[in-house]
Parts: structure tokens; C-alpha cells; sequence
């Protein structure tokens, strides 16, 4: 079966490390763009850019093969390098665990590739999710301030 070809780009954002948290993901197929992003109240910078993976991902309605492509060490490392090591040792003092559970259960029908890009380095996609992820936070944040006065 040829599997349609897919490119997630990703950011996340954190008003405080844990703070106000926003995500972004950009899905690209041919000429089409599809935008997913969301907030939460208290993320660290790490969740947020793995929600953007694992919320890009489910917006996908059938198996394809998807290129990751993030400013984030932490999520491309883990995906391409660590995540084998993690299943084997059943996430034992892993970080985010439930959140990488939730990946593996989300990305199990495609083939998952990553490419790195350098952050606020230009990348037009790259730039447009980091934008998206803050304006995602600053939404919530300011939502709740009003709740609270």
C-alpha cells in the first residue's frame, strides 16, 4: 500500500517552565495546510513541544509516512534515538511518560521520520508554529487572569 507522505512541523511554548503552556503542529500533504494547536495551564516547555507531535499526529486520519521536523532535541532524540531504550525498561525514570505512552499508542500505524531545524533561525514554518504555541499560552494566560480578578 503506498502510504501518503506527510510533514508535521512542530513548536511548543512555556510561559515559565512549568507556566502557561501553548502548542502548535502545521500538517502539510501537497498543496494542503492544516493548523492544530492548543494551550495548557502548567507545561513545561518539553510537553508542549511533544503535545504538538502527539495532537499534529492524531489529526491524521489514516496510516501515512510523516517527517517531523522541530526545533526540539528533546522530542526528535527521543522519538529517533531513546524511545526503544524507554519501552524495554517500561519508562522506569522516564520524564513525561504517560505523555510518551499517549505517542506510541497516537504514531503505531505510520512511519514516523524527524528532521531538526535551528530555532528562530528563519524557517518559515518553524517560526509560524513558535508564534502560534506563544499566542496559544498568552490566550490562557490572559483568560485566567481575568477569571481571577
Amino acid at each position: 500500500m503506498i502510504m501518503k507522505n506527510i510533514t508535521l512541523f512542530s513548536d511548543g511554548s512555556s510561559l515559565g517552565n512549568p507556566g502557561f503552556g501553548g502548542y502548535c503542529a502545521i500538517l502539510r500533504y501537497k498543496d494542503s495546510e492544516k493548523i492544530v494547536s492548543g494551550s495548557d495551564t502548567n507545561a513545561t516547555n518539553n510537553q508542549m513541544e511533544l503535545k504538538a507531535v502527539i495532537e499534529g499526529i492524531k489529526a491524521i486520519k489514516e496510516p501515512c509516512e510523516i517527517e517531523i521536523v522541530s526545533d526540539s532535541t528533546y522530542v526528535l532524540k527521543s522519538i529517533l534515538e531513546w524511545l526503544e531504550n524507554w519501552i524495554k525498561k517500561d519508562f522506569k525514570d522516564v520524564k513525561n511518560a504517560d505523555m510518551w505512552k499517549e505517542y506510541l499508542k497516537v504514531s503505531n500505524k505510520h512511519k514516523i521520520k524527524g528532521t531538526w531545524v535551528r530555532g528562530h533561525a528563519g524557517h518559515i514554518e518553524n517560526e509560524k508554529c513558535d508564534k502560534i504555541a506563544k499566542e496559544e499560552a498568552l490566550k490562557l494566560k490572559q483568560k485566567m487572569d481575568k477569571e481571577f480578578l
